[in-house]
């Protein structure tokens, strides 16, 4: 099973960019240092859809990071994407394997100890747990856990987990605590005035 190297896992909303092109802000978070990015963009079609993964796919090579599709397993197949990112109204994370194969890796986004561990049991290679903070973009999902869930998930599975809701370089040394392997966020880096200071500022906390 292949396991992610990332900390930092970039997840795009191009209405969180502060009207700037999403092209320009994701290159300058992986200018930043950003080693992974998941294209979530759950409002537009398919074609838009292929030809904007074809454009990150091809800035995320240049960077040597790793490039992620949420929830559409043909437009990752489709731009060989590295993986794929599964919700729960996603088509179950077993399924997937069999379209993926071994050699992509599967992310899982998971709101409880028990879904992390069936994640885990399906063959998923690593767990988003959230959310963690007060955050809008994930308010659908309820409120805000906190750290002590997320401590718990990362102590009852043994594949890597990221804390992903309203996650900020203010907080990272508080979920740093819990044992996971990394973070996921938005707008800490694609709100931010300089996306490229932004996510220099989160790795330098993630790795102090």
């Amino acid at each position: 099973m292949r396991s992610p190297k990332f900390a930092l896992y970039l997840v795009t909303d191009r209405s969180q960019s502060g009207g700037r092109d999403l092209l320009w802000v994701l290159e300058q978070a992986l200018e930043g240092g950003v080693k992974a990015i998941q294209l979530r963009e759950k409002d537009i079609g398919g074609r838009e859809l292929f030809a904007l993964a074809e454009k990150i796919k091809a800035l995320c090579e240049r960077y040597h990071a790793g490039f992620f599709v949420n929830d559409r397993i043909d437009v990752a197949l489709g731009v060989d994407a590295d993986g794929v990112q599964l919700g729960s109204s996603s088509i179950p994370v077993a399924a997937a394997r069999k379209l993926v194969g071994a050699g992509k890796l599967i992310g899982a986004s998971t709101h409880s100890t028990n879904e992390a561990m069936a994640a885990e049991r399906a063959g998923a290679d690593f767990i988003l747990f959230g959310p963690v903070y007060e955050t809008p973009s994930k308010a659908v999902y309820g409120n805000p856990q906190g750290p002590g869930p997320l401590k718990e998930v990362v102590e009852k599975i043994s594949i890597p987990v990221y804390a992903i809701g309203g996650i900020k370089a203010q907080n990272i040394s508080e979920v740093k605590k819990t044992g996971i392997q990394g973070v996921a966020l938005i707008s800490a880096v694609l709100s931010a005035a300089d996306p490229l200071a932004a996510a220099r500022e989160i790795l330098a906390v993630l790795k102090g």
